[in-house]
């Protein structure tokens, strides 16, 4: 009876053992591989302990490995609750910087801007985002001089798809902001806050790390 050669059963266990990995790479050596990686694969640089919140981190872990692999300038993760006049919104969302930036490049941030971009019509954002509300009740509470200079905003408005009636308000005439852009609003007005930040704008319950 022959012996077993233990080395060449070895060799052979590691030969197997490479070839599986090989078919789990769909056949490509490491150097294949990382040829494969976008050359700008390391645009984002990973930073670590930015919070002591798990969730937090492991979702900062995730868009920072996102962005490794497809090497896009950055990950916009948001999510929030807004409540007010009996109605409530809630989103989670995420965009690619660099989908946001080509609305600069296609002047659609400029067109947004300049239609809400006056006192009053942000004014009047301001109001429906309290409270359903009448042109008369905007006229009120808003600190407007007629009915006509609300209407006037608020036609701009509607025809940017901002604010609607509410056709659910037995108070015929009550305007709303459009429900799936109440978001929209508020992480605008977030994004103005992130750019008061470097005057040390005092925001109670606002944390954020910067790196």
């Amino acid at each position: 009876m022959s012996e077993r050669n233990y080395g060449a059963e070895i060799d052979a266990l590691r030969q197997d053992i490479n070839e599986i990995k090989e078919l789990l790479k769909g056949g490509k050596t490491e150097e294949e591989s990382s040829e494969d990686k976008p050359a700008d694969s390391k645009l984002v640089e990973k930073i670590q302990d930015m919070t002591d919140d798990v969730v937090l981190a492991s979702l900062m872990a995730r868009i920072q490995n996102e962005c490794a692999a497809d090497g896009s300038t950055g990950r916009v993760v948001y999510t929030g609750v807004f409540a007010s006049g009996g109605r409530q919104s809630n989103w989670i969302g995420m965009y690619n910087t660099d989908n946001l930036l080509k609305l600069i490049e296609d002047r659609t941030a400029e067109k947004v801007l300049n239609c809400i971009g006056s006192g009053d019509k942000l004014n009047i954002l301001l109001a429906l985002l309290r409270k359903p509300m009448t042109v008369a009740q905007i006229v009120s509470e808003g600190g407007f001089n007629s009915t006509g200079q609300v209407y006037h905003h608020l036609n701009a408005l509607i025809a940017a798809d901002l604010v609607e009636e509410d056709v659910y308000n037995d108070n015929k005439g009550t305007y709303i902001v459009v429900p799936y852009h109440v978001q929209g609003v508020i992480m605008l007005l977030a994004g103005i806050s992130d750019m008061l930040n470097g005057e040390k704008f005092d925001r109670p319950g606002f944390e954020q790390s910067w790196y």
